[in-house]
């Protein structure tokens, strides 16, 4: 599975792309990072990184895109710009029929050092072994990038079953329901005899 992993930001936004294998084996592919100016509008900045995830997209074609959930930050000015760059990156996935994982930090954080509260050097460290680089990927950006995308090739097995486990309860919820309306039907009806 490829998987191009997202870490948004109007300011620098990560971009990771790694290829899962069986098991846990995963390799990388590409990191970069878009980085727009604080002063250019922000509809222009949008546009910078929707460009450059169209360019992503189109050049590594990914069955999946992951991108970090925007879950909760002080600074309510720079949580709604993640937002939107986050956004726009899964606009133009969803445009191309690529399917979009959301995953939060400390989803990310657990699945790549154990612990979801572990700092970005923690991370930027077990990205570094896992993907056995040379050296670390900088900004923390790109690691983070890299680390969704790692992430979501370990935690794809399991959200697929959970979400199959949920189908088919939802079914067998549907049809019980349907069961017992057609049981009150046929009682209404023999109650009318």
């Amino acid at each position: 599975m490829r998987v191009l992993g997202v870490d948004p930001g109007l300011t620098r936004c990560g971009l990771g792309v790694v290829d899962g294998g069986t098991g846990r084996t995963v390799s990388p592919v590409a990191v970069d990072v878009v980085r727009t100016p604080a002063d250019l509008d922000l509809a222009l900045r949008l546009l910078k990184v929707s460009e450059a995830a169209e360019s992503w997209l189109d050049r590594y074609r990914p069955e999946v895109v992951a991108v970090e959930r925007v879950f909760s930050q002080h600074n309510v000015r720079t949580a709604m710009g993640t937002a939107q760059a986050g956004g726009v990156v899964a606009l133009a996935a969803a445009r191309r029929g690529i399917a979009v994982r959301f995953h939060t930090p400390s989803e990310v954080k657990a699945a790549v050092t154990g612990s979801g509260s572990a700092d970005k050097a923690q991370v930027t460290a077990m990205v570094t072994r896992i993907l056995a680089l040379a050296e670390a990927p900088k900004p923390a950006d790109a690691a983070d990038a890299l680390a969704l995308a790692i992430c979501h090739c370990w935690r794809a097995p399991m959200i697929e079953r959970k979400e199959r486990a949920e189908a088919a309860a939802a079914e067998q919820k549907r049809r019980y329901q349907a069961r017992l309306a057609q049981a009150g039907t046929r009682a209404k009806k023999a109650g009318t005899r």
